[in-house]
This record gives C-alpha cells, structure tokens and sequence, in this order.
C-alpha cells in the first residue's frame, strides 16, 4: 500500500525535540546510531532536517557545524515503515544544500553503514582525515577506538572536480592513519 500524502523537508522546532528523540531512540534500538540525549536534542533541535508526510514526522538528520569548513550529518534516522522510498536520501541532499549555503568544505559523517552514503558521492577516508570530529565527539566516547563506525567524507561545490586527496588536509603519517582507522 502506498502511504497518503508526499513527504516535505523543513527545519525541525524547538518543540519537536522529543518526536526527535523518538525517533533517534527507535533508530538507535536496531543498532543503527549512537545515542543522543534529549537534553542535547532540545539544545539543537533547530539544527535538524524534518521530513514530514502529513503531520508526522517520518526521518530527521542534524547538521553540525564542527569548524568553519566542516559540517557533520548526525543522527539520520528514519521511521521503518518509511524506508526505502527515498526519505534520507532526500534528507542528505537538502543538508549537503544547506552545508554549501553556509560555506562548509566538506561534509562527514559516521556510520556503521557506509554503502548507503557511497551511493550519495561520500567516500570512505581514514578517520584522522577528519580531526574535527575526532577531537570534539571521538576522543570523550566510551566507543573511542572500537565504535566500527566508517569516516565518510563528501567535498562541497569548491572542492568539486578536485582529486579526493587534496580537497583535505592530510596527515600521512601510517602511524597516525592506523592508529585511528
């Protein structure tokens, strides 16, 4: 059956912080995402990406400024009964919108399921690649150095047509690349 109605993306409110948190919490019991705290949600619930078909909320994705030049897509999540029609493919493209209208680099994001942001142009690199995030959120998690998660890392409008290597700062070092990878 084809669910009523066409899904529409939208900057998440403040009062929605607990529909997100839902949502995420859903998301995180199948083992898809690290946990969030409502806390935090209510903190940056106008960060999020809401995809809506009718009222309900069916997917939601945070972006996070990590510096002046990188951007992170965090917490994408999306409601089971609206998986594969499109929803956080859709969610992705308005962040990587939103990213390049802010002058962001490069997008990155974590997962645990990286096929699914190949298909979207990002590419699996090593994780010093992208120290903002190890140095703000990795290096405090009880996961740091055993979370699984894949480093994924898009360029934005400048960085296009560009070989992946020099769209970043680089750290060679195989020393530094193994220790975090």
């Amino acid at each position: 059956m084809k669910p009523k109605g066409s899904v529409h993306l939208r900057s998440a409110k403040d009062s929605e912080a607990r529909n997100l948190y839902a949502l995420i919490a859903a998301n995180r019991e199948e083992g898809h995402l690290l946990p969030r705290t409502i806390g935090e949600l209510m903190a940056h619930a106008t960060r999020f990406v809401v995809a809506t078909r009718g009222r309900r909320i069916v997917g939601c994705a945070e972006l996070a400024a990590l510096s002046p030049h990188v951007a992170e897509v965090r917490s994408l999540a999306v409601d089971a009964r609206e998986r594969g029609k499109g929803v956080g493919t859709l969610i992705i493209d308005e962040l990587r919108r939103r990213a390049r209208g802010e002058s962001f680099e490069k997008l990155c994001a974590f997962t645990h399921a990286p096929a699914y942001f190949i298909q979207m142009g990002f590419s699996i690199v090593p994780h010093t690649w992208v120290l903002e995030k190890l140095t703000t959120d990795c290096i405090k998690c009880p996961l740091f150095r055993a979370c699984g998660q894949y480093a994924m890392v898009v360029p934005l409008d400048e960085a296009r047509g560009r070989p992946l290597e020099s769209a970043f700062e680089v750290d060679r070092a195989p020393a530094a690349v193994a220790r975090y990878a």
